[in-house]
């Protein structure tokens, strides 16, 4: 925390390109989507998505292919190429944008299970935020949270922001800091995290038997079986995937009473705790990521500068974007209809804005930091910068 963000980024790109493990001699391994198996934008079966399609493919290529130098200058060199079946497209850039943007939307729908839904946006908290799924995974679900990390780290080699919005708690297991058992339940889970505090501070039985009756009413207690009439918790609860599971061992069988309240709450919360962290698939993330780039890089950054390496800020910046901006064959900022351009822009939503960068440059979000000096054409660059603008390519109009 004591080092500038802007100087940890100087040495991670240091790192990044000292790490080079593809040559110019090495052919950029190719790999084949078709367009067609997601027509319409439905996916049938995930095995159809880019994201399957493609780890698939790759599942087969070393992954010290993938490690490329940092992405700069007019053709930048990415970790693959990638040919459309059926599609003529000039150039690696834009295809390769365009496979990140739609597998990130594809993680982010109901058509993969690697991502969920935090249990929060249910109540307008943190909306359209995810986590990872939290349930035992097979060997084929490994394999698709390697490649997801794989992803990450081939992001961050090509300097293309992923429009990924996942919790504060995915960002630190990533970085490997501690959860937070409050502040973290509270973002990811805030009905869990009420019901776990409404325990924790009952003051006395009767409260305790209110409160029972109150959970009772809303189906998810039963009746003690001492007192037929008196309802009861049991030490179950349910995991952020809706399953049923007893928080010690014959749980089932056991009410919750006022001895053992304060154990429940805290088996509650634990479960949450190990969901959040899901080790196993967290696991597998990280062993992608650093199959791409060294994860000793990881301890320099906290897990909010890790989300702007790879996610990039959500919103545009359109000063950042103005001052990265190149006028050519005799066009000036101060042309008419430069201004108007711009001030068309300034009218837009954030989300129109995001639409116009997608219809630019192929990507969602743009890099906010840039090596470039003053957007010169003689300075490394990182595409998409320096945005261009151009008169038209015909004589007439």
């Amino acid at each position: 925390g004591l080092i500038f963000y802007d100087t940890k980024v100087t040495v991670m790109n240091r790192v990044l390109n000292a790490t080079v493990q593809r040559t110019a001699d090495h052919a950029a391994p190719e790999i084949t989507l078709d367009p067609l198996e997601i027509v319409g934008g439905e996916i049938r079966s995930s095995e159809n998505s880019y994201f399957c399609q493609a780890a698939r493919q790759l599942a087969c290529v070393p992954s010290s292919q993938l490690c490329v130098k940092l992405a700069s200058g007019g053709d930048p060199t990415y970790a693959f190429n990638i040919r459309f079946t059926g599609e003529e497209v000039h150039g690696t850039s834009g295809s390769f944008r365009h496979f990140l943007w739609q597998v990130c939307k594809e993680l982010q729908s109901s058509s993969l299970s690697l991502l969920l839904l935090c249990p929060s946006s249910a109540v307008n908290k943190n909306k359209g935020k995810y986590i990872l799924t939290p349930s035992p995974i097979t060997y084929a679900e490994e394999q698709l949270f390697h490649f997801f990390g794989q992803l990450l780290g081939i992001a961050i080699r090509a300097d293309v922001p992923l429009p990924l919005d996942l919790l504060p708690s995915f960002w630190k297991a990533l970085v490997g800091e501690p959860l937070d058992p409050d502040v973290d339940l509270q973002e990811a889970d805030i009905l869990t995290y009420n019901y776990v505090k409404k325990f924790e501070n009952i003051n006395d039985e009767t409260e305790l038997e209110a409160l029972c009756a109150e959970i009772a009413s809303q189906h998810l207690a039963t009746e003690s079986p001492d007192c037929p009439n008196k309802p009861c918790c049991k030490f179950t609860y349910l995991t952020m995937t809706g399953e049923e599971v007893e928080l010690c061992p014959r749980g089932r069988h056991i009410p919750v009473a006022w001895e053992n309240k304060d154990v429940y709450a805290t088996a509650i919360r634990s479960l949450r705790m190990r969901e959040l962290q899901t080790p196993e698939c967290m696991t597998a993330v990280r062993a992608g990521l650093g199959s791409i780039i060294p994860l000793q890089l990881l301890t320099t950054l906290t897990p909010l500068e890790m989300e702007l390496r790879t996610c990039g800020l959500p919103y545009i910046n359109l000063e950042f974007l103005k001052a990265h901006t190149m006028y050519q064959v005799g066009l000036m900022e101060t042309d008419q209809h430069i201004e108007f351009f711009w001030s068309a822009l300034e009218m837009f939503t954030q989300e129109e804005l995001c639409k116009f960068i997608k219809f630019a440059c192929n990507q969602e979000r743009i890099p906010f930091t840039c090596p470039c000096k003053d957007g010169g054409p003689d300075t490394a660059h990182v595409p998409p910068y320096p945005m261009k603008i151009a008169p038209p390519d015909g004589a007439a109009g």
